[in-house]
């Protein structure tokens, strides 16, 4: 059966090829939140390895042969980018932005298109890895590795929806992110996932090369699988192990992305902020007074707060003492460089105490392309289109991650929204913290996947570091998330209320975080070996 349908996808050209691949594509954008359905890419993967084979097959000499696999691996990453990403033009609806509404479709599938020229790469780079034998399967792996990697480094990057996040869908195949990474979970991931497409190679008259290479991609999932059972029975059952002495609030105001940058109601999210904080949900919950941190999510307050001391006075008067609020918050600072009047514009979060005092702020050092700046925004002012994009960007970025530590709390890491999403960079150089707090507005996004995927990328940042996560979002999906990426807590999407809760303790430095680029590099090396192994048998037909 294997190989009747293998060759009827190496039979496929033109559109019918491209159709499939899409959809292959397409699918396996169901491996990631909210389905979590990671086996899929046991489908999926190994039809993107017999598409490749056809294309090695059909392309010519020279650097042509590369245009084939290249193509193939474009219409893939179309699929799984358009499907995964169908979101992101919700944010067309929101804020009233009428004159942008007709570029929502072309702006989904021209995000799609761009980013499929990754994984474009990746098949090219495969391709030059490749063999008719089965090692091809760590070619594949290598090449979408590498190109994983770069769509998370390159300009600014852009590393939502890797593909490692599709192994991660339990808690027990998640560990192996506190060594490899989500980098190393992509890496092995595409190689386990593709070993399907080996068996229809069943009549090969060399059957031990196949057996081999199915066995050690049994073997990393077997290594995968074993070291997350053997973590997580070193751990306490969830929400067991916490910090005694940081009962924290997370508020989730659900205010309207339509209305919440309107003047006229920021006075309104203001008393429905401290409304909430000081919300009695249980005998044993009596208000602010009960909690040592209140957290409130990104931009929470639609106003420059250094500006307004009457909302820092009404701050003051809803925390007790040895309470800190953690707002989100736009900054504002004269700018000399920018000229007479000039002024510099960040996405903060400011940690408040109980005499209405800053006593810590930290600026946004990851901004959004396109939303909290608009790169080549001369050239575009240029090229007379300035108003069609005015209100995009306006922020700068702050100089760098600081740790947060002020005395009788804990001490924490700030992300805010999407600097969530990146790997490796969620620490600053000063010190490690006892946890990380990420704040976020995803009401852009109504109540698509997309809220679904932005959390699932924080619990990768907690397993990787061993650090717990606490998560305010405006609309949701705000949660308490400890150091082995378990959801402690969570309030649902598009729902106002609070999360109570005490921040999880953190675990010991990782595997991932004392060695994270020799870990990574040494799995790409030796499946770099497998691969060149593979081929150089194949040509001298040993």
């Amino acid at each position: 059966m294997f190989e009747t349908c293998a060759h009827r996808l190496l039979l496929l050209w033109g559109w019918p090829r491209r159709l499939v691949t899409f959809v292959a594509g397409a699918l396996s954008a169901l491996a990631l939140a909210p389905v979590h359905a990671g086996p899929v890419l046991f489908l999926t993967l190994p039809v993107l390895v017999v598409l490749i084979d056809g294309a090695v097959v059909a392309g010519p000499r020279g650097v042509r042969r590369l245009r084939p696999a290249a193509a193939t691996g474009w219409w893939f990453g179309f699929g799984y980018f358009f499907a995964g990403l169908h979101w992101v033009g919700l944010a067309f609806l929101a804020e009233g932005r009428s004159a942008l509404v007709p570029l929502m479709p072309f702006a989904v599938a021209g995000l799609a298109a761009g980013l499929a020229l990754f994984t474009a790469l990746g098949t090219l780079i495969a391709r030059l890895l490749w063999s008719d034998g089965p090692t091809r399967i760590f070619a594949l792996a290598i090449g979408l590795g590498v190109s994983e990697w770069l769509r998370g480094h390159v300009l600014t990057g852009f590393p939502w929806n890797l593909l490692g996040q599709a192994v991660a869908f339990t808690d027990v195949t998640a560990q192996g992110a506190s060594v490899v990474g989500i980098y190393g979970l992509t890496l092995a991931g595409i190689a386990v996932f593709a070993a399907p497409a080996l068996l229809a190679d069943a009549r090969d008259h060399r059957p031990w090369p196949r057996r081999l290479t199915l066995a050690l991609a049994l073997l990393i999932a077997a290594a995968d699988v074993g070291w997350g059972f053997y973590r997580l029975s070193g751990a306490a059952p969830v929400g067991e192990a916490v910090m005694a002495d940081a009962r924290i609030r997370i508020v989730q105001p659900n205010i309207d992305q339509a209305a919440k940058w309107s003047p006229e109601k920021k006075q309104e999210a203001l008393d429905k902020l401290t409304s909430l904080s000081d919300r009695r949900t249980g005998p044993e919950t009596l208000g602010a007074i009960s909690f040592s941190e209140i957290v409130w999510p990104e931009t929470a307050l639609p106003f420059f707060l250094t500006e307004e001391p009457e909302a820092l006075a009404r701050i003051a008067d809803l925390l007790s003492p040895g309470t800190i609020l953690l707002t989100g918050a736009p900054r504002v600072e004269p700018a000399d460089d920018l000229g007479d009047g000039g002024r510099r514009y960040y996405n903060s979060l400011f940690a408040i105490d109980d005499t209405g005092a800053i006593r810590a702020a930290y600026d946004k050092v990851h901004l959004v392309p396109f939303g909290e700046y608009m790169p080549f925004g001369a050239l575009v002012r240029r090229l007379g289109i300035g108003e069609l994009f005015r209100g995009i960007g306006g922020f700068s970025p702050g100089p760098r991650r600081n740790l947060i530590a002020i005395p009788g709390h804990p001490s924490f890491s700030v992300l805010i929204c999407y600097e969530a999403i990146f790997p490796g960079e969620v620490l600053p150089e000063s010190g490690r913290p006892d946890y990380l707090v990420n704040i976020t507005n995803d009401g852009w996004f109504g109540r698509s996947s997309g809220p679904h995927q932005h959390l699932d990328a924080a619990r990768m940042r907690a397993i990787e570091e061993g650090l717990p996560v606490v998560r305010a979002a405006n609309t949701g999906i705000s949660a308490i998330v400890d150091a082995y990426g378990r959801t402690v807590a969570s309030l649902p999407l598009g729902e106002e209320g609070v999360l109570d809760g005490f921040v999880p303790s953190e675990r010991p430095k990782t595997f991932f975080q004392h060695g994270q680029p020799t870990f990574l590099l040494a799995f790409n090396i030796f499946f770099i070996l497998l691969a060149l192994f593979g081929k150089r048998k194949r040509r001298t037909g040993s």
